[in-house]
C-alpha cells in the first residue's frame, strides 16, 4: 500500500506504513475490490453527501452489502498519518448502535472508509418524508439507542471521542430500525477547511461552536437535544417563517411547555398514537440539553438514565428545573 510515500519536511518517507489490525472483521480494501463493488462510484449507487465525502452503496462477491465513504482529498503527510491514526481509533471503537468500519483503503489519492449498509437508511429520510411513518416506540427506541451510543463516545470509548456532527442524518437505522450513529471521529480524521463547522446545519450547532467554531462533549449534549426535539415533533431543527425570518426548533416547543400542551409538540402524523408520560419526558430533556449554557447540560450518561427512568419521583424533578419556568426559561435557552 503506498500509504505515506510522500515528502515531508523536504524528506523521502520510503516505508510503507499500514494501518493495524484490530480486529478480524477489519481489514483493507484494494482500490479495484471497491471500484468493482459500486459500479466504478457509478452516480446510481450514490447514497448522499455530506460533510467529509461522499457515500456509495456497494456489494461484495460474497453478496454483503457495504457502504463506501469516499473521502476528500488529503493534502500534506500531516494530514496522512492523522488519517492513519484516526483509521486505527475507528477501527477499534465497537459499540452496538455505532456504526462500525469494515475497513479502509489508502492508495494514491483515494481515501475511501468502509461500512456495514444499512437497509433503512437515516432518521432524515423517515421523519421529512411523506413516504414513510415511524411509530412512538420505534422514536422512543431510537432516542435511548442513539443517546448509548453517544455516551459510549464520551464516556467509554478508548480514548474519548467528541462526535461534532449530531444530526438526523447521522443516525442510520439497520433493519431492524436500531440506531446506528455514524460520522464519529471525523472531526479529527479530515481537516477543517476555514469555516467548513459552520457550514454544518446551524440548527444542531450549540452557540459556542458557532461562536468559537470548537466541538465539545457539551456541544455533542445540546446538538443532541435538538435531536430529540425534532425526533417527537417531526419538525426540522430550523424552520423558515417568512424570507428574512428562521425559528428554532426550542423557541417553537418551549412556550407550548410553559402552557403544558404537549399535544400540539407531538408529529401530528401520529394521530394520537403515543404515550403521554414519555412524550413530556422526552421533551423536557431535549429542552434540558439545548440549554445555552454549556455548564447547565447534563452529560450523556446522565441523558441516557433520564430517558430511561420512568419514576415519578424522576419526573417531578425534571418539571422542577428553572428553564421549565416561563419567567426563567426564555433567557435560559436565549
Amino acid at each position: 500500500m503506498r500509504f505515506f510515500s510522500c515528502l515531508c519536511c523536504g524528506k523521502r518517507s520510503d516505508g510503507k506504513k499500514k494501518v493495524k489490525k484490530t480486529e478480524p472483521s477489519w481489514r483493507e480494501f484494494t482500490p479495484k475490490e471497491l471500484q468493482a463493488a459500486t459500479n466504478s462510484f457509478n452516480y446510481d449507487n450514490k447514497l448522499g453527501e455530506g460533510r467529509f465525502g461522499s457515500v456509495y452503496w456497494g456489494q461484495l462477491p460474497d453478496g454483503s452489502q457495504i457502504a463506501v465513504k469516499r473521502l476528500k482529498a488529503q493534502s500534506s503527510c500531516r494530514e496522512e498519518i492523522n488519517f492513519a491514526v484516526e483509521v486505527n481509533l475507528l477501527g477499534g471503537i465497537r459499540h452496538k448502535n455505532l456504526l462500525s468500519a469494515r475497513g479502509y483503503c489508502a492508495e494514491g489519492q483515494e481515501r475511501l472508509i468502509v461500512y456495514e449498509y444499512m437497509p433503512n437508511l437515516s432518521l432524515v429520510s423517515h421523519l421529512h418524508s411523506s413516504e414513510s411513518l415511524l411509530d412512538w416506540t420505534r422514536r422512543m427506541n431510537i432516542a435511548v439507542t442513539s443517546a448509548q451510543a453517544i455516551a459510549y463516545l464520551h464516556h467509554h470509548a478508548t480514548p474519548r471521542v467528541v462526535h461534532g456532527d449530531v444530526r438526523a442524518s447521522n443516525v442510520l437505522l439497520d433493519s431492524e430500525f436500531e440506531a446506528r450513529i455514524t460520522d464519529f471521529g471525523y472531526g479529527k480524521l479530515m481537516p477543517e477547511e476555514d469555516g467548513a463547522t459552520k457550514t454544518k446545519n446551524i440548527g444542531y450547532l450549540s452557540p459556542e461552536c458557532v461562536e468559537s467554531g470548537r466541538e465539545s462533549s457539551s456541544g455533542d449534549v445540546y446538538s443532541f437535544g435538538v435531536l430529540l426535539l425534532e425526533l417527537v415533533t417531526g419538525k426540522r431543527p430550523v424552520e423558515r417563517l417568512n424570507q428574512t425570518m428562521k425559528r428554532g426548533i426550542t423557541e417553537w416547543v418551549l412556550p407550548l411547555v410553559y402552557e403544558k400542551k404537549y399535544g400540539e409538540i407531538v408529529d401530528q402524523r401520529l394521530n394520537g398514537k403515543y404515550v403521554d408520560k414519555e412524550l413530556k419526558r422526552v421533551v423536557l430533556i431535549g429542552l434540558m440539553c439545548a440549554q445555552s449554557e454549556p455548564e447547565k447540560r447534563p452529560t450523556m450518561s446522565e441523558v441516557v438514565e433520564m430517558l430511561m427512568n420512568e419514576s415519578k419521583e424522576k419526573m417531578a424533578y425534571l418539571e422542577g428545573i428553572p428553564l421549565f419556568n416561563k419567567k426563567n426559561g426564555s433567557e435560559i435557552l436565549s
